[in-house]
C-alpha cells in the first residue's frame, strides 16, 4: 500500500488529477482542490496518499497534510460517502472547519458542498460525530468552537439573504477570519466580495 509520494509534477489533468513521477514511474493521483492549487508542472511535490482498492481498479488519492488524509479516510468510512463526495467535502472545507461544523451541528456548512442536500447533510452530521473525533486536528469540544461555527452559520445565512450564491459564500468564508463577532466577520466578507472582480 502506498502511503506517500515524493516526486515531480509532470502533468495536471482534469477533475483534480495529477501525474507525479518518482523513480522513473508516473503515478496518477486524484487530489482535492486545496491540494491541487500549489502543484505546478515541473515542480517537486510531496503528497500523503490513501490507496483505494476497488474490484476494477486501484486509485490513489493525495493530500497536502496527514490531517486531510485522515479526514478523507473517516469520510469514506461513513455510510453513503464515496471518494468523490469525500473529495468534494475536502475541497469545500479544511479538516478543522469540517470538524467545527460537525461539532456545532451546522447543516448549512455541509450543504455548501455541491451535491449535498439537507437530508444528506443531516445524516452526515450524525455519522461524522464519532468518525471525526481526531484530537490532533486542533479542534476541541469547547464553547469557543461552537460559537465560531455559529457565527459562520449566521454570516452564511446573511450573505445568502443578500443574494450571494453558494459558491461565492463558500469562497469568501475561506478568506475571512474564523473567529470574531458576527458583524465583524460579515463586514469582512462583504469587503472581500466587493473587491472580487
Amino acid at each position: 500500500m502506498i502511503g506517500s509520494l515524493r516526486g515531480v509534477v509532470i502533468d495536471r489533468g482534469e477533475e483534480g488529477e495529477v501525474l507525479i513521477e518518482t523513480g522513473g514511474v508516473g503515478y496518477r493521483v486524484t487530489v482535492p482542490t486545496p491540494t491541487l492549487v500549489p502543484l505546478e508542472l515541473g515542480c517537486p511535490a510531496f503528497l500523503h496518499v490513501h490507496t483505494h482498492v476497488r474490484e476494477d481498479a486501484i486509485v490513489l488519492y493525495g493530500f497536502a497534510t496527514r490531517d486531510q488524509r485522515r479526514c478523507f479516510e473517516a469520510l469514506v468510512g461513513a455510510h453513503g460517502v464515496g471518494p468523490s463526495l469525500a473529495l468534494a467535502i475536502l475541497s469545500a472545507h479544511t479538516p478543522a472547519s469540517l470538524q467545527r461544523a460537525v461539532l456545532a451541528d451546522d447543516i448549512d456548512a455541509l450543504m455548501l458542498v455541491p451535491g449535498v442536500g439537507r437530508k444528506t447533510a443531516a445524516r452526515l452530521l450524525i455519522e461524522l460525530k464519532a468518525r471525526l473525533d481526531l484530537p490532533d486536528l486542533g479542534v476541541e469540544r469547547t464553547t469557543a468552537a461552537r460559537e465560531g461555527a455559529g457565527v459562520r452559520a449566521e454570516v452564511r445565512a446573511a450573505l445568502a439573504g443578500l443574494g450571494y450564491g453558494p459558491d461565492e459564500v463558500r469562497q469568501v468564508l475561506q478568506s475571512v477570519p474564523a473567529e470574531g463577532a458576527t458583524e465583524e466577520v460579515l463586514r469582512a466578507a462583504l469587503r472581500e466580495l466587493a473587491a472580487t472582480p
